[in-house]
């Protein structure tokens, strides 16, 4: 629903019409996907083709989306409390599927010794960073980053790394929109020339809409799996954008949003829609619910 106020109101690809984004491939069942199938389009292939996942430090639940982002993910961090909640999830349960985190980094003020020593014991990495001017989630980013520059150096290529973050959102008010805050603070370039970054919260996917282009949104594709609700946001938390939306229930054209204003929250995806377009003059959210897969 669009209204004035916010209570009631994996990957992609840039073409010449705009940016193309195919975030059901992340959580894509590999399991029962055929190589062809993997190459369908670019922006498919280029998320099937693995990510780094970060776990932040949030209960974790819809396990079946994190195992198959897990699974699909090239490179596993838990940003400091991030470990207990994977291990809460898994070695406690007697379950080793996490076994293979490859680095625990932050200030370590909450991961506890149990955890650390388990994962320790697993040959997973312990990094403490003091830095008490950055949060855990910017330095798991940073880390990131940094791996694939020192591989763009050592190949002499120039690859971008996608980022998805699991938790974050649903604790302290604080934290959730600092969360969301990365997720401006590491996308600045307009045409997302340092990767991507999405955000898989309890109920919902969220992700960064650069200004100045048009979106073409796959939230169902032939073949992949229906992991997305009806219930779709756009946010525009830093600035006010004037937006244009296809495939809505109510859609707009050359709306005014801002907060104070006009908000479109808990909007509904059509029953026949399989791409959502957004056209954007200013970066704004998207986010969309997730099904219980």
């Amino acid at each position: 629903m669009t209204s004035t106020s916010s209570s009631t109101a994996a990957s992609e690809s840039l073409n010449p019409d705009g940016v193309e984004w195919h975030p059901s491939a992340l959580v894509r069942d590999t399991s029962k996907t055929t190589q062809a199938h993997a190459q369908d389009n670019n922006g498919a292939a280029r998320a099937s083709a693995g990510f780094a996942l970060v776990v932040l430090n949030q209960p974790l639940t819809h396990l079946t989306v994190m195992r198959r982002l897990w699974h699909n993910a090239s490179f596993h961090i838990a940003a400091d409390g991030g470990a207990n909640c994977l291990y809460d999830v898994g070695p406690k349960k007697g379950d080793p599927s996490f076994d293979n985190l490859r680095i625990i980094i932050g200030d370590l003020d909450s991961l506890t010794d149990d955890v650390r020593a388990y994962f320790e014991g697993r040959s997973t990495t312990v990094i403490h960073d003091p830095d008490q001017y950055s949060t855990d989630f910017s330095k798991a980013v940073k880390h990131i980053r940094d791996r694939c520059q020192q591989a763009n150096e050592a190949t002499q290529q120039q690859h971008a790394v996608d980022i998805v973050a699991i938790g974050g959102l649903g604790g302290r008010v604080d934290q959730g929109l600092s969360q969301l805050h990365h997720l401006y603070l590491f996308q600045a370039h307009p045409r997302y020339a340092d990767g991507r970054m999405y955000l898989f919260s309890g109920e919902s996917l969220t992700f960064l809409l650069k200004g100045g282009c048009r979106h073409f949104i796959h939230v169902r594709e032939e073949g992949e799996v229906d992991a997305f609700g009806k219930y779709v946001g756009i946010l525009p938390v830093k600035e006010p954008s004037r937006i244009t939306t296809k495939g809505l229930e109510w859609d707009v054209t050359d709306w005014e949003t801002q907060f104070g204003g006009q908000v479109s929250t808990s909007n509904h995806v059509l029953p026949e829609t399989k791409v959502v377009e957004v056209e954007t003059t200013r970066d704004v959210l998207f986010t969309i619910a997730l099904k219980e897969l």
